[in-house]
């Protein structure tokens, strides 16, 4: 009707930002993470307040939420969001299902025992699969740990720390030498190697070359003191 004003809708960002322990924005949380998972977003610190907001509300708790919210955590991968929410997660929850699983598989995944993990993640499809992005987001903090560690790594390697093998493997070969600098060549044992662009981590000597180098202004500001 003509003369009402129109409320525009508050964000559930803005709305943590205004009361992160107000209980009736319990329901706007839980709807957020859902909305998260099907639209492929992320917010940890709305997270984190629902799951803060479960510990003085724990009969609202829902199992199923947490559950998102620990896969998108894991997702997030190597930033520590898996290790925040389960902090906040009641003790007597983390010893069991699927609590206990995504602690293992996230056991895996910090200690680069990628084999381990998809071995696991293929038994548990249930709980990873209803959240979209999660093979590839897992797959590309694989190659993450892989390059702090290789210049050269041997086409297998790669194929057990993605969990992609055969003709899908060589598309992902070739996709990644187009878009971010991979090559190939021949090891001595006649086998493929895949060679990753040169970092900090896998190539020390820029490292040091960075660290040797003293921006000009820093020399001239040291001059008056030595004189």
């Amino acid at each position: 009707m003509p003369g009402l004003v129109q409320q525009v809708p508050i964000s559930v960002e803005h709305l943590v930002q205004l009361n992160p322990y107000n209980p009736d924005i319990l329901p706007d949380l839980e709807s957020y993470v859902q909305e998260q998972v099907s639209q492929q977003t992320y917010s940890l610190d709305a997270n984190l307040c629902l799951l803060r907001l479960y510990q003085f509300e724990p009969a609202r708790l829902n199992v199923h939420v947490i559950t998102r919210i620990l896969v998108k955590a894991l997702m997030a991968l190597p930033a520590p969001d898996f290790n925040l929410c389960m902090f906040l997660i009641p003790e007597r929850l983390q010893m069991e299902e699927p609590f206990l699983t995504l602690a293992t598989l996230a056991h895996f995944l910090e200690t680069a025992r990628f084999r381990e993990f998809w071995d696991e993640a293929n038994r548990n499809r249930d709980i990873l699969e209803v959240v979209p992005g999660f093979e590839q987001a897992i797959q590309d903090y694989a190659i993450h740990v892989l390059s702090l560690t290789y210049q050269k790594l041997p086409r297998q390697i790669l194929a057990e720390a993605i969990n992609v093998e055969g003709l899908s493997l060589d598309k992902y070969i070739e996709h990644q030498q187009v878009n971010n600098g991979w090559s190939l060549e021949k090891g001595h044992g006649g086998g493929q190697l895949v060679v990753l662009p040169p970092n900090e981590d896998n190539h020390p000597v820029l490292r040091k070359n960075a660290a040797d180098s003293i921006p000009l202004e820093l020399v001239a500001k040291l001059f008056p003191v030595l004189s």
